[in-house]
């Protein structure tokens, strides 16, 4: 599959809902590939990318930034407080704002930098111990406590269970952002995005689907 492949599915998914086009923000997840295949997606004109881990993007971005310009970095993996200066520094956008003691660490430095990414909140959909994210019952608590730090909120994300139809998920995320005045909804991945556009997905991580699969790195 190509990057051109998933535009049109986009496309064609936006199209059925009744959706513009320009509202779903496609995140070419770039986590453990090679150079070469990110350096030729962003050929293609594509500036829009995804990195699990603060280290791994801090020694790939700073050089594709010299020769590319415009390129809107988002943090889609887990984010450790004692990783937050850099990831405020370093990526537009935070996807897995997940705990009290984050946010307000988030806040703090923010002030401190004198700038803060958009800001989405990680919900654990379907309340699995071993992934992050807040449970569905205390995500408006956790809005509520964001705000009151004065955090830049865009919106929700979940990852679904892999065993479980992802469109409950999806549908659920959207009732919490809904309900809580948000309009971001980071929600679909390779195998389920048209079902996420379907539901509102405002942000989109398609990953092997465009880069081919991951390449494990030493």
């Amino acid at each position: 599959m190509t990057l051109s492949t998933i535009e049109d599915r986009i496309t064609k998914a936006a199209e059925k809902a009744g959706r513009p086009r320009a509202d779903i923000t496609l995140i070419a997840v770039s986590k453990v590939q090679p150079l070469d295949r990110v350096a030729h997606v962003l050929d293609q004109g594509h500036r829009c990318f995804g990195e699990n881990k603060v280290q791994e993007a801090s020694g790939k971005w700073p050089d594709f930034a010299k020769r590319y310009t415009d390129i809107d970095l988002h943090l889609i993996g887990p984010l450790q407080s004692n990783k937050t200066r850099s990831a405020i520094q370093l990526f537009d956008a935070i996807h897995t704002v997940d705990r009290p003691k984050l946010a307000q660490t988030i806040a703090r430095i923010a002030q401190e930098e004198g700038q803060c990414p958009d800001l989405f909140i990680q919900v654990n959909t379907g309340e699995e111990a071993q992934k992050s994210g807040v449970l569905p019952a205390d995500t408006d608590r956790f809005v509520t406590e964001c705000r009151a730090l004065d955090l830049p909120l865009r919106g929700l994300m979940c990852i679904p269970p892999v065993d479980e139809e992802p469109s409950l998920h999806f549908a659920l995320l959207a009732k919490l952002a809904a309900r809580n005045g948000l309009t971001g909804l980071s929600m679909g991945m390779s195998s389920d995005f048209e079902s996420a556009i379907a539901l509102g997905a405002t942000h989109i991580r398609v990953g092997s689907a465009i880069f081919g699969e991951r390449v494990a790195q030493g």
